[in-house]
């Protein structure tokens, strides 16, 4: 039987993606690229059980930004598992684009879960919520090309750093 490479095992790594996208449908475009760069599987917090985690080996998380926070279905799933040394990586989409307050927490949430953060990726996306609807909302088109590009290479980053360990 030939032996396997530590490259090799690491390609062949099970990723899951759990997303949550409620108004524009920004973070299911920037998870459904990362997910196609992955070879991952996407699922919805509330699809998800902790059994389901179990079964991979790189977990990524990701939502909107709603009210300066990821939003609560993402965050009761983390607050739920159990101590786990898998890898995993962080990513969200926010009309205020890179000034994202709540991911500092989130990623403190899953390393007291015992996951290694490898990554993170923000991008603005069309907010349209509350008053700002009534301009039209803000970053309207976004994410866009280049976002989506820049998720695809976000997604190129994190497999090079596996195939390096």
């Amino acid at each position: 039987m030939p032996e396997i490479s530590f490259k090799e095992t690491i390609l062949k790594m099970k990723t899951l993606i759990i997303y949550k996208s409620i108004h524009q449908g920004n973070t299911k475009k920037i998870a459904k690229v990362i997910a196609k760069e992955l070879t991952a599987k996407l699922q919805t917090p509330e699809t998800t059980t902790l059994k389901d985690l179990e079964k991979y080996d790189l977990l990524g998380f990701g939502s909107g930004i709603y009210a300066w926070r990821y939003h609560q279905s993402l965050l009761k799933l983390v607050d739920n598992l159990t101590t786990t040394n898998k890898k995993a990586f962080i990513f969200s989409t926010s009309g205020g684009g890179t000034k994202d307050p709540d991911r500092k927490a989130l990623r403190k949430k899953l390393e007291n879960k015992g996951l290694e953060i490898i990554g993170e990726f923000n991008c603005k996306g069309w907010d349209k919520f509350g008053p700002l609807k009534l301009i039209g909302g803000i970053n309207k088109g976004r994410p866009d090309t280049k976002d989506l590009k820049q998720a695809q290479d976000f997604a190129k980053k994190l497999k090079e750093k596996l195939n390096k360990k």
